[in-house]
């Protein structure tokens, strides 16, 4: 069956004029991506940014969109494809919290795009033998943590990546410069199957959409975006591969880089990543679980301190916190803001409160979870 939602959820992010920052706008204004295109000219033109020209755009090209939007939520029913808008609870957290996350993601598989640990793993092209074998390694160490498996299904260490994480029976998400029908590269057909039943596929890219060239460094935002840390595995220096690192690192989000043979032209990338302290080296898994608290939320775990606190020696306030994070341990500043409807201006003294309290502590990249 056909959801409405869906239709007009699909349709604004299609409507000429309208990008993902303008459509967060609408929605937020006006409740809904339908009511969007059900408001009058005169509510429209109250929103900050929407001019005459744009409600014009909208009111024109409204049935059109809405049709051809409707041709694909049917084909994304007939090929089980789900398709993710922003305000859906399984579009992943962490991506949403980026500033220019997309708006609709298309996605096939079975995976929990919102898992505790997320990794993405990047890459050359130009895998060398050395860095195919700590590909493999790095994923290996990263399966008593349960972790999540992000990459491109690229050649090189994209692909050892998700072959490694179908191998130790890690989920594995390859991330798609395509529409959600194209595989691509298609030798790779028979990884992402498999990986549809234990991981998934994912693009904003609608049904038709060629990889052409300007789509892959889109793409690697979303990589970046998705995952708690980007573990570099081999890059020159001039190669997307860095593009990535960079983005993850404007994000505010953790980037390690697996150190080099000085000699080595796919190692130059990641020498230098880490010589400009852009990234932390990884020698070991032990590194990792450092650099993110691992072995901190590990041990908070086995403590079972999730129910042990008093109501009664917290304020409303803080109670909402402490229920958020009870419920998903660790949280984004901004997300737990929203779930727990606490004003991002007054949430900064309540978690130092909280803090104080040796109830919560602080993660990089402005994550806080519960002791």
């Amino acid at each position: 069956m056909v959801e409405e939602q869906n239709i007009y959820e699909v349709a604004i992010t299609r409507m000429p004029g309208v990008g993902a920052q303008l459509t967060r706008q609408l929605v937020s204004y006006c409740g809904s991506p339908k009511a969007v295109f059900e408001a009058p000219p005169a509510r429209l033109q109250k929103i900050p940014g929407v001019g005459p020209k744009l409600i014009q755009s909208i009111k024109e090209n409204a049935r059109a969109t809405l049709l051809q939007a409707e041709e694909w939520v049917k084909r994304a029913e007939e090929e089980e494809v789900q398709l993710l808008f922003y305000t859906s609870p399984r579009f992943p957290d962490r991506l949403k919290q980026t500033p220019d996350a997309p708006t609709l993601l298309y996605f096939r598989g079975n995976a929990n795009l919102n898992q505790r640990r997320i990794i993405s793993m990047v890459g050359t092209r130009q895998i060398t033998t050395y860095g195919q074998t700590v590909t493999e390694r790095i994923v290996e160490e990263l399966k008593p943590y349960s972790a999540m498996i992000v990459s491109g299904l690229a050649y090189g260490v994209d692909v050892v990546a998700h072959r490694a994480a179908l191998q130790a029976g890690l989920p594995t998400i390859g991330v798609m410069a395509s529409g959600p029908e194209t595989i691509y590269p298609a030798v790779h057909r028979k990884y992402a199957e498999r990986m549809l039943t234990q991981g998934g596929l994912i693009t904003e890219n609608p049904f038709g959409t060629k990889p052409d060239a300007p789509r892959f460094p889109a793409r690697n935002r979303i990589i970046a975006g998705m995952s708690d840390c980007t573990i570099v595995v081999e890059a020159a220096m001039k190669s997307g591969t860095l593009i990535t690192a960079d983005i993850a690192h404007s994000y505010d989000k953790e980037v390690m880089a697996v150190p080099g043979n000085i000699t080595s032209p796919v190692s130059e990338g990641t020498n230098h990543l880490i010589k400009s302290l852009k990234a932390v080296a990884y020698t070991s898994v032990q590194d990792l679980v450092e650099l993110l608290n691992w072995d901190l939320e590990d041990e908070a775990a086995a403590k079972k301190k999730t129910s042990a606190f008093d109501p009664t020696e917290f304020n409303e306030d803080e109670l909402k916190v402490l229920q958020v994070l009870q419920q998903s341990r660790e949280e984004h500043m901004d997300n737990l803001s929203w779930k727990a409807q606490v004003p991002i201006s007054l949430l900064a003294s309540v978690l130092l409160g909280l803090e104080f309290k040796g109830m919560v502590k602080a993660l990089p990249g402005k994550r806080f979870m519960l002791l």
